[in-house]
């Protein structure tokens, strides 16, 4: 079964950090309650390649994406898989000198997290082909090179907690992708690089995206 990914044009995916070590990669505090931003769908690339911008050093960060079913506001962990109708595999890339600089000013990190082609994503999962989403083999590859390889029950927050943390706050629509968050290992890409991707459960291969990487043709420079 194939479906495409969508997702409301209203409503960003939302992105929450998971493992300890990555956390403490990027020398931040290990969250005590869930934290999440918006990325704008026009991020999204399903084919093509990604773009680095002139003057970003661009992080990947390879992920599991929860794709809601049915929409909802304040919904129970005990109910939350109910709002579930697959999953999809999915890289949040991150300028990461533009993060700093947001981090250091106190500013938001729309710029950092979402520019074109910043959210590639694969195709639609199917609920009943992973059974347990919390014990997910998920890696990363640059021009063949294993950077990133970790698996989800090193969540620091289970899927139910986030999406009842979520739509405590906004309700979630149906389309809605939620990315749960990155294994350690996060590094920066490059012009000319392929970036590989894969999504592993019950010994089989689910999910696999490959990109080109190229340096972005426009308006925008970052200068320091």
């Amino acid at each position: 079964m194939k479906k495409e990914l969508r997702c409301s044009s209203t409503r960003p995916p939302n992105i929450s950090y998971i493992p300890n070590k990555h956390a403490k990669e990027l020398g931040n505090a290990v969250p005590t309650t869930p934290f999440f931003f918006l990325k704008p769908t026009s991020s999204y690339l399903l084919s093509g390649e990604v773009e680095i911008p002139k003057g970003c050093v661009v992080h990947h960060e390879v992920e599991l994406g929860v794709v809601i079913g049915k929409g909802g506001r304040d919904i129970r962990k005990s109910e939350a898989m109910d709002y579930v109708e697959g999953y999809a595999l999915g890289i949040d890339m991150t300028a990461r000198n533009l993060q700093d600089a947001a981090k250091k000013n106190g500013l938001p990190w729309s710029t950092a997290k979402g520019f074109d082609t910043f959210t590639p994503v694969g195709e639609f999962i199917p609920k009943s082909e992973i059974k347990d989403p919390h014990n997910v083999n998920l890696w990363l590859k640059l021009n063949e090179e294993i950077k990133q390889n970790g698996v989800t029950k090193d969540m620091i927050f289970k899927i139910p907690t986030l999406i009842e943390y979520v739509s405590s706050i906004m309700t979630l629509e149906k389309g809605d992708l939620i990315l749960t968050g990155t294994p350690s290992g996060v590094g920066p890409i490059l012009p000319g690089q392929v970036i590989t991707a894969g999504l592993n459960a019950d010994n089989k291969n689910i999910s696999t995206i490959k990109f080109s990487v190229v340096e972005r043709v426009g308006l925008f420079e970052y200068k320091q």
